[in-house]
Formats: structure tokens, C-alpha cells, sequence
């Protein structure tokens, strides 16, 4: 059954798209102004601060506003769990249908799901003009000098090997295009198969001591059959796997580039330290849209 988004989470989606709005707003207004026009340029810098700020006050005030709906309502939940609790106990005899393990599975899967993007819209709430804001105006000017602008990857554990996935499916080359699953799997078999070049970068966190074959087997096995984030190792056997160099641009340091070796043009991909304030995060790019059309997309 398809879960309900909250309404923190609602909001939170809404904050996200008119941001989005704002900055691809922001951008034209740049466009249109030259670079040696200091008189219009200072006048584009204080009115852009003026429309961040304004969207920013905004945005509080609707968080303020739904929290002091939501206190209101917590007797009336309480009340109501009091009288759930009256039916759950009538109905205790009642015979429930089986569940399955499959269906366990996929109700624990859920579950978490909903955890995780409730945790993203709180950290939402809690960061409208924190480091996460800083970050995305930075890479959004660096990628729009190549003219690109972010894909938004879905902040599962997978993002990695989610924005890859996506890079090549945007090639539409014959070959080239594979699955997270797939992805995953390669990785780990090229790195079980290259032990040596990736085993002495590897530390045991709390001994400092390099892996042991077996533990070594173990992050391979995580690498493939679990949501273990991929970092910069990953990335160099996916280099391998696929032949195809990889660009990471991030925003306060020069973009990383692996795989140089390879003459082909480069997977693109955006490394952010302070996505939805749950730590690091890969998203992809795509090129840059016209911002007078980008609500209609």
C-alpha cells in the first residue's frame, strides 16, 4: 500500500521546488545583465539577496505555522489512540490473515523508507539557509558554466551507483546501459578480482590495521548485495569496469577527475557533503534548461 506523505514532508517537497524555481529565476536575471555593467550588476546582487531572503522568511513562517497546527492536535491524537486501543483489545480474538515473509520484508523495506524520508524533510526544516543552501548555490554556478544543472538522486544509500546508472542511460549507447544491481555487482567483482589495488586502502576502523582477506571479502559482499555508499574506490573500479573516465565536481574544492586514462568524454557526477543534512551524498547532471520554461518541466 502506497504510504501517505506527511505534511512536513509535503512541505518540505514544496520549499524544495520553489528553491529550485528561485535559483533557475535567479539565474536568467544573471543572464540578462553583462558582466561589465557594475552599476546593474550590484543592484542584480542586492536584488537577488532581497528575493532569497524573502523566500527564506517565507518558508519559516509556513514551518512555524504547521508546527503550531500540529501541537494543537497532539490531545486529539492522544485521545484517538485511547480509543483505538478499546478496539484493537475487541478485536484481539478475531483470526489475521497470514502474513507472509516476503511481505515482512517488504512492509520492513517500507518502513524504513519512511524513516529515512522523514529524517530528509526534518533536516529540510532545520536548514533553509545553512550549509546545504550554500553548497547548492555553489554548484549550481559551477555547473552552469558547462551548462548543466543537478538531477536530483533519491538519498537511499544507492545514489552513487543511482547517478551513474543514470549518466549512462543518458549516452543511450548500446552496451553501456546498466541497472544499480548490475552496477553493484561489477564493482564488487572487479575489486575481488583487483584485490591488491584496492586492499591497502582499506583500515579497520578501530585497530587502523589494513583489512584481512576476510574482511576485505566482506566489504565486497556489502559493496554488491547491500546499500553500502560507494566513495572514492568504488568509483575507481567503476572507471575500470566501464573504460569511461569519471568527473566528481564538488563545491568548494576543484573537480575530481578518475580514470584520465580513458579518452572518452567523462560521467559527470555532483558530490555534496551537506545533502539533507544526513551527511554525503552523489547526485547526477543534466544539461542546463531554459529557465523560462523550468516550472513547465
Amino acid at each position: 500500500m502506497e504510504e501517505v506523505e506527511t505534511p512536513e514532508e509535503l512541505l518540505a517537497k514544496q520549499h524544495r521546488k520553489e528553491k529550485k524555481d528561485l535559483q533557475a529565476k535567479i539565474q536568467s536575471m544573471k543572464n540578462a545583465v553583462p558582466k561589465n555593467d557594475k552599476k546593474r550588476r550590484k543592484q542584480l546582487t542586492e536584488d537577488i539577496t532581497k528575493l532569497e531572503a524573502d523566500l527564506s522568511q517565507r518558508h519559516e513562517e509556513e514551518i512555524r505555522q504547521l508546527k503550531s497546527t500540529t501541537d494543537t492536535k497532539v490531545e486529539e491524537v492522544i485521545n484517538g489512540v485511547e480509543s483505538f486501543k478499546v478496539e484493537d483489545e475487541e478485536q484481539e480474538d478475531v483470526k489475521q490473515p497470514r502474513v507472509t515473509k516476503a511481505q515482512k520484508r517488504r512492509d520492513k523495506k517500507a518502513a524504513q523508507e519512511k524513516e529515512r524520508e522523514s529524517r530528509i524533510a526534518e533536516a529540510e526544516v532545520q536548514n533553509l539557509q545553512g550549509v546545504r543552501h550554500q553548497e547548492g548555490l555553489k554548484l549550481a554556478q559551477k555547473l552552469a558554466q558547462q551548462k548543466l544543472q543537478i538531477k536530483e538522486i533519491s538519498s537511499d544509500g544507492h545514489c552513487m551507483y543511482r547517478a551513474v546508472e543514470d549518466q549512462l542511460a543518458q549516452r543511450s549507447q548500446p552496451g553501456l546501459t546498466m541497472s544499480v544491481k548490475q552496477l553493484r555487482s561489477r564493482t564488487a567483482e572487479h575489486m575481488r578480482s583487483h584485490a591488491d589495488d584496492f586492499l591497502p586502502f582499506l583500515t579497520n576502523p578501530n585497530t587502523g590495521d589494513m583489512y584481512t582477506t576476510d574482511e576485505f571479502e566482506k566489504y565486497c559482499s556489502d559493496v554488491e548485495h547491500t546499500a553500502a555508499w560507494g566513495g572514492q574506490l568504488e568509483l575507481r573500479a567503476l572507471t575500470q569496469v566501464l573504460r569511461l573516465p569519471i568527473e566528481v565536481v564538488q563545491a568548494d574544492s576543484p573537480a575530481i577527475k578518475i580514470g584520465e586514462e580513458y579518452d572518452s568524454e567523462p560521467i559527470t557526477l555532483v558530490y555534496m557533503r551537506h545533502a539533507y543534512g544526513l551527511g554525503e551524498h552523489y547526485n547526477t547532471v543534466e544539461r542546463l534548461k531554459d529557465p523560462a520554461n523550468a516550472e513547465e518541466s
